[in-house]
């Protein structure tokens, strides 16, 4: 075996060894379990038993990183890749779904946040300024947080002394690498007053011998040396005095080409010291802040408020996602007081829409009141309050936070969800989501577009539960994208059919075409508005399925919902609109 490999087998055993568990939670050292065996007493059997098993764990961790969406594969081989330990990720990796992915990611930063009582998290902002400045600073033909430099500074920060040498050129060596003068490929030296779980004085080099741009990290002084090769050239002073030969530092143990030092050679040069500290600098920074289990446990809030919650989404355009965000209140979930014979609940409203790196996108808060006479007040609590609040973002994946507190008695209720926003591509026909209402209606013409539950020029109130009477007709509203239209007419020929069928079964118990001349005038874009009276159909569950087809370009969709008709005197009375809001907000 060469030195060089020996130098890498030596320092993968180090990595190993500092990576290894010194102590258990109790402070005690560890110990091998009983009946188990230290590495030299294993037999090759149990060693090729480990191998394998080891080999068998990389490649399901692969398989399962395969399966991720690329969101989350991004989130692990960009976002956090220097900075997730090996037990996160693979816990990551295990995960089953993409709401407990979110879970985890959200509980990752949390871990770091210095403030764990902060909207903010301080730690994951300078994390991805971090990832921009190498970017900016560092690239080199690949991204600058993929670089030696980028990787080191998005771990460890800034550092506090730098010193650069971006051309190379005359360079005196100090005495612990020999002294004497030679000529250097570009190099920089960083210097860290003190690296928490390393120490104090921390010094690294980054090497270009490529002269290409892209910094190398380093353990070895003399691989910036661009004479190294060079006989007689570049020698230390001992090697200009006779009382060296250069061809010396070929025969170094460690791998190196370090010449012999002035004197004493400082601790931090020593081989193990260099190879310590290369071990761990390429560690992940440990978690300083108090882990995640206690920081949850203290803030933990018991879901006293239960609400419900949907999200929609229509096309604005291409780029563009309009989400209403609906939120209904059951009024027995709300406490009152009486103030001159009049019951009064409140509750504060908050949402938020952050990005899956953390990134607020939007937020919104409100205040949702009900008043009841005294004396109506118990045949008012099979009522409920909704709420709406569109927002517009761009297709992606984000989360969806909704909190509601009660202003009388201080009781919370929390939703924390996976919010993915769909992509209307510009030659497919699509739909916007199908949605079953308890209100559809006309608004005038300078609300169109404004206040809650208006979508375009309709008052579109959708109905949380499904769930509808007998003796209600249920309406149905959807919008339909990318019709094509003929090159001569202008115009589009779609066809509608409605079906509704009863839960697990195929054949439709009710069904009907929209007449072309019922269509309203449409382009590209159709808006379908309808309402289906229930009387024929005996309690139970349901499914609509709308079906759209283009007859231009020969395309079909069909939307479904699913919904429950109950006997006429058992349904829910429709949830009252909202009494009263204030200091409406949105960023």
């Amino acid at each position: 075996m060469n030195r060089k490999a020996s130098f890498l087998v030596l320092a993968s055993f180090v990595v190993a060894f500092v990576c290894a568990p010194r102590v258990s939670a109790q402070g005690e050292s560890q110990k091998p379990a009983q009946g188990s065996s230290s590495p030299q007493d294993q037999t090759p059997a149990d060693k090729k038993a480990a191998q394998q098993a080891k080999k068998a764990k990389q490649k399901r961790d692969k398989d399962l990183f395969n399966e991720l969406d690329s969101q989350y594969k991004k989130w692990l081989n960009e976002d956090v890749i220097y900075i997730i330990s090996p037990e996160e990720r693979s816990s990551f990796l295990h995960l089953t779904t993409n709401e407990e992915r979110e879970q985890f990611i959200e509980a990752f930063w949390q871990r770091r946040n210095p403030d764990p009582d902060s909207a903010d998290n301080s730690f994951k902002e300078e994390h991805y300024r971090r990832i921009a400045y190498t970017n900016e600073h560092y690239s080199s033909g690949i991204p600058g947080w993929k670089t030696d430099r980028g990787r080191i500074y998005i771990m460890w920060g800034p550092p506090d002394e730098v010193q650069t040498h971006p051309t190379g050129g005359t360079y005196d060596r100090p005495a612990s690498e020999g002294g004497g003068e030679t000529s250097t490929y570009p190099f920089e030296d960083w210097r860290y007053r003190y690296l928490e779980g390393i120490g104090e004085n921390v010094e690294i080099e980054f090497v270009d011998p490529t002269m290409s741009g892209e910094y190398k990290l380093t353990m070895d002084p003399s691989e910036k040396d661009a004479l190294i090769n060079v006989p007689g050239a570049g020698l230390t002073e001992m090697e200009s005095m006779g009382l060296a030969s250069k061809t010396a530092r070929f025969n170094n143990t460690d791998g190196t080409h370090d010449a012999q030092p002035i004197g004493l050679l400082p601790e931090t040069m020593q081989e193990f010291s260099r190879l310590d500290l290369y071990a761990k600098i390429q560690q992940a920074p440990p978690v300083k802040y108090p882990d995640l289990e206690a920081v949850v446990t203290s803030r933990l809030v018991r879901d006293q408020v239960k609400f419900q919650y949907r999200t929609d989404f229509l096309r604005i355009t291409s780029d563009t996602v309009l989400v209403p965000i609906t939120i209904q209140i059951p009024t027995r979930q709300l406490s009152f007081k009486e103030k001159d014979g009049v019951d009064s609940a409140s509750v504060n409203l908050f949402g938020r829409v952050t990005s899956i790196s953390g990134r607020i996108v939007q937020t919104f808060e409100d205040n949702v009141r009900r008043d009841y006479p005294a004396a109506q007040l118990q045949k008012s609590l099979d009522t409920a309050s909704i709420y709406q609040k569109a927002v517009p973002l761009t297709p992606g994946l984000y989360r969806l936070d909704i909190v509601l507190k009660d202003t009388n008695n201080g009781n919370v209720g929390v939703v924390n969800a996976r919010l993915a926003v769909p992509r209307f591509e510009d030659d497919n026909l699509s739909s916007s989501t199908l949605i079953l209402a308890d209100q559809i209606s006309r608004v005038s013409a300078h609300d169109i577009g404004l206040g809650q539950f208006v979508l375009g020029d309709l008052k579109v109130r959708p109905k949380l539960d499904s769930s509808f009477s007998s003796s209600d007709s249920m309406g149905v509203f959807l919008q339909v994208y990318n019709l094509k239209t003929d090159e001569k007419t202008h115009k589009a020929d779609a066809s509608v059919q409605f079906r509704v069928t009863r839960e697990k079964e195929s054949t439709p118990v009710l069904s009907f075409d929209v007449p072309q001349n019922n269509l309203p005038e449409h382009g590209e874009e159709l808006t379908l508005e309808n309402r289906i009276t229930l009387g024929s159909l005996s309690p139970g569950k349901y499914k609509l399925e709308v079906a759209i087809t283009d007859n231009i370009a020969k395309q079909t969709i069909t939307p479904t919902a699913d919904f429950t008709v109950k006997g006429s005197g058992a349904a829910a009375p429709a949830p009252a609109p909202v009494a009263q809001q204030a200091k409406p907000q949105g960023r």
